[in-house]
């Protein structure tokens, strides 16, 4: 039987394994996709509530002046917590998230009492938040 001959024969079962082949491969990928998805949509959530929360101290630190719940000292706690799960995140929000990082490391010890720091901290706040939400929406 010439190879010829054999292909014919077998061309059922040669398309049958390309077949499946390429279902696993996708499979495979499609799942990879969605997990990576799956990642990414849980981490912008915990960062979008956290950038609120530390957004709500830089308010009432600073418009409040309300030592209790606008305590400048825990926004490092936020701060932090946003660093950490930018880690897991696409460009740009790693790299926004360290600009907050610095904004808040250069200007926390001045709100309550200059504009400029509070503005500075709060443009570092919504670049973070939009670099995150832009990425939400990119999401497939």
């Amino acid at each position: 039987m010439t190879l010829r001959q054999q292909l014919r024969s077998n061309a059922i079962a040669i398309l049958s394994l390309a077949v499946a082949l390429s279902s696993f491969s996708y499979t495979a990928w499609r799942t990879e996709r969605s997990e990576a998805n799956r990642t990414t949509r849980q981490a912008a959530f915990q960062m979008l509530v956290a950038l609120g929360q530390m957004q709500e101290i830089l308010y009432r630190a600073h418009y409040d002046r309300d030592a209790v719940h606008g305590n400048p000292r825990s926004g490092w706690v936020y701060v932090r917590t946003i660093n950490d799960f930018s880690a897991t995140m696409p460009a740009p929000v790693p790299a926004r998230a360290q600009a907050l990082l610095a904004s808040w490391r250069d200007h926390w010890e001045g709100l309550g009492e200059h504009e400029s720091d509070a503005s500075a901290i709060d443009d570092a706040l919504d670049g973070c938040r939009t670099a995150v939400v832009d990425t939400l929406r990119a999401l497939q």
